[in-house]
C-alpha cells in the first residue's frame, strides 16, 4: 500500500528527498520542517511513526530515536506538484518537536529587526546526552 502511494510523489525532482511540514494534529501549529525520502515515507505510512531522511548524517532519522520525543502520524497529505509532503501529528514524550528543547523548531520570531525567543522551552536537551541532535559528541 505505501509503495502505490509513494509512487505518486515526486521524490526525483529534489534529488530523491521532499520537503515534509509536521503540524500539531489537536492545534495547527507548525512543529518542524524537514525531508523525506522514499523509505522513510514508506516507514512513516507502515508504522505511524513519523520518519524522516537526515541530510546531514545521510540516514533514516526516526523521530525520538534519541529523546523519545517521537510523533504519531494522524493525517498524511501531498500538495498540488506532488512534491511536498504535510502531516499532521501528535507530538509524545517531553512534547518538544525541536532538538532546542522547544514545542516547535519555529520558536523565534522577528520583533524590531531583531530574532527574539517567543516560547518557553519544554525541556533542557541536555537532558537526551552530550550528542544528542546536531551537537558532535565531545572527544575523550
Amino acid at each position: 500500500m505505501s509503495q502505490t502511494a509513494s509512487a505518486a510523489i515526486d521524490f526525483e525532482k529534489a534529488g530523491g528527498v521532499v520537503p515534509v511540514i509536521a503540524q500539531d494534529h489537536a492545534s495547527g501549529r507548525v512543529l518542524m520542517a524537514a525531508f523525506m525520502n522514499r523509505e522513510a515515507f514508506e516507514e512513516t505510512v507502515r508504522t505511524g511513526r513519523a520518519c524522516y531522511f537526515s541530510r546531514s548524517r545521510k540516514r533514516l532519522w526516526r523521530k525520538g530515536e534519541e529523546s523519545g520525543n517521537f510523533q504519531v502520524v494522524h493525517e498524511i497529505r501531498i500538495d498540488c506538484d506532488a512534491d511536498t509532503i504535510l502531516l499532521s501529528v501528535e507530538q509524545r514524550g517531553d512534547g518538544a518537536a525541536c532538538h532546542e528543547g522547544y514545542e516547535s523548531c519555529f520558536f523565534r520570531v522577528l520583533r524590531s529587526d531583531e530574532w527574539q525567543t517567543a516560547d518557553a522551552r519544554k525541556v533542557d536537551p541536555a537532558k537526551y546526552g552530550p550528542g544528542y541532535g546536531h551537537h558532535p559528541k565531545p572527544q575523550s
